[in-house]
């Protein structure tokens, strides 16, 4: 999935691509939001209400901040692009018939992992700013993906490792 996903983005020019990711942290953002309050319906600890809300609000923040430089170089009119989100990929569907909490955790961190490794595939073919652009955002993901393993850690959540295949898949 990882590579069909990276080679439609190399078709990308760099507006496209910038307004693939305003709307896909956006997503992201909304997909967390819902997690928190799903996760509050399921009475599930607080500290994953919390978690989710947090990287919601940091979600919709990267969003925010992508969007000024679009705006910056093209408008404001996003164009639309019909490649799926990475990091919401599969994981609202699961949650909402949650078996598991493993289930979402897994696929949560698949989908930041996934973030992370084409956030750095794209830094490497970009320059100057938005070189540098995907590289923080790389890193942000990367510290969503541990915010997230850390949660799991904590509540004892069993981990089988498929989260670590994504980023070596790519």
């Amino acid at each position: 999935m990882v590579v069909e996903i990276l080679k439609e983005l190399r078709k990308l020019n760099e507006r496209e691509l910038l307004s693939y990711w305003v709307m896909g942290e956006y997503e992201e953002a909304e997909v967390y939001s819902r997690l928190s309050e799903r996760a509050k319906e399921l009475g599930l600890p607080e500290d994953v209400v919390e978690t989710f809300k947090k990287l919601g609000e940091e979600s919709k923040a990267h969003g925010d901040e992508l969007y000024s430089v679009y705006r910056q170089k093209y408008g404001e009119e996003l164009v639309e692009v019909r490649i799926p989100n990475v990091e919401s990929l599969n994981v609202m569907g699961k949650f909402w018939k949650v078996n598991d909490l493993g289930d979402v955790f897994r696929n949560a961190l698949e989908s930041e992992k996934l973030a992370e490794t084409i956030y750095l595939r794209l830094a490497e073919e970009a320059e100057g700013e938005l070189r540098e652009l995907y590289l923080r955002l790389a890193g942000i993901e990367r510290g969503h993906y541990e915010t997230l393993k850390a949660l799991a850690d904590k509540m004892g959540i069993p981990l089988d490792g498929d989260e670590k295949e994504c980023g070596e898949r790519a």
